[in-house]
């Protein structure tokens, strides 16, 4: 039997087009995502995808002309685009850490700016703002909660940063925890006090215990004179308070802030234990005043 000739053989269609065109896709994705290759040079960042350095306070250098940018620096605060914020921004910490004087009559200003700063969806312009909150606490001090208007932008500030400590991004909630803690260092106690009484009771689980924790450590910066000029009595019924509250953090706040009134109270007393129940029970209810003087009894 013959063979039949090569030529006259049926040809083999490759179905392979779907694979071609599936290749060509995902070259067109990476193109477009600008996905990094080992065997390509990567594509030039654009702004969104610009990354941000944290300069830490150690860090910052004086701005060469400070005479020159502090005229400029609202406008590069209230910028549409969120790196020159975050530049501008930054600039306001060395403002504070090396030309408080030029900065002190635009504080206002800038400390509205940090809390529009804060409420904004980018992580890199909130961690930013927080720094640069921590600069000018440790830069001005009382003197922001002296003048009405300063005051005013504190209380909004202080609320930012409660809610930024008690979020659940990690180097956010750090850095507001940070800049909480030199809030603290850098004001007098009773002052800040007064601030931070509204939020021990605030709906917020976490503000509360974020509020008391500041708290507590205002209390160990105090001296007798100071807490009775706060109210002994407002102080140890705040303590309770939190006390009883439904999250940890909160409640250790109040056990260390009930330490702190309790060292103060019964510094001179001889009697000491004595002198603390009679005051507990004079002015708390008596479950409250029995779980106030079992904190002091257990340690």
């Amino acid at each position: 039997m013959a063979l039949r000739p090569l030529d006259n053989a049926l040809p083999i269609t490759p179905e392979r087009p779907k694979k071609q065109t599936k290749v060509a896709i995902s070259v067109q994705k990476q193109s477009d995502a600008g996905v990094n290759d080992e065997n390509r040079a990567p594509f030039p960042p654009t702004s969104a995808d610009a990354t941000i350095d944290y300069i830490s306070s150690e860090n910052l250098k004086a701005l060469p002309d400070p005479d020159i940018s502090i005229q400029s620096l609202v406008d590069g605060l209230e910028s549409k685009d969120w790196l020159k914020v975050c530049d501008s921004l930054n600039n306001a910490r060395r403002f504070a850490l090396y030309h408080s004087t030029l900065l002190l009559p635009l504080l206002e200003k800038v400390m509205l700016v940090l809390v529009k700063a804060m409420k904004n969806p980018r992580s890199a312009l909130i961690k930013t703002s927080i720094m640069a909150s921590s600069d000018i606490f440790n830069a001005f001090g009382d003197k922001i909660l002296l003048e009405s208007t300063t005051s005013d932008a504190f209380d909004q500030l202080l609320l930012q940063l409660l809610l930024k400590a008690s979020q659940d991004k990690k180097f956010v909630c750090e850095e507001a925890e940070k800049a909480l803690k030199a809030m603290v260092g850098s004001m007098a106690p009773l002052s800040l006090l007064h601030k931070l009484q509204a939020y021990v009771s605030h709906a917020n689980l976490r503000i509360r215990a974020k509020a008391a924790i500041s708290m507590s450590h205002c209390a160990s910066k105090m001296g007798l004179e100071a807490m009775e000029e706060f109210g002994l009595v407002p102080l140890i019924q705040l303590a309770s308070d939190s006390l009883n509250d439904k999250l940890p953090e909160a409640r250790e706040a109040a056990r260390s802030m009930v330490t702190s009134i309790y060292a103060k109270l019964t510094e001179k007393e001889e009697e000491k234990q004595e002198a603390w129940q009679t005051f507990c029970q004079s002015n708390l209810p008596a479950i409250h005043a029995q779980s106030v003087i079992k904190v002091v009894s257990s340690q």
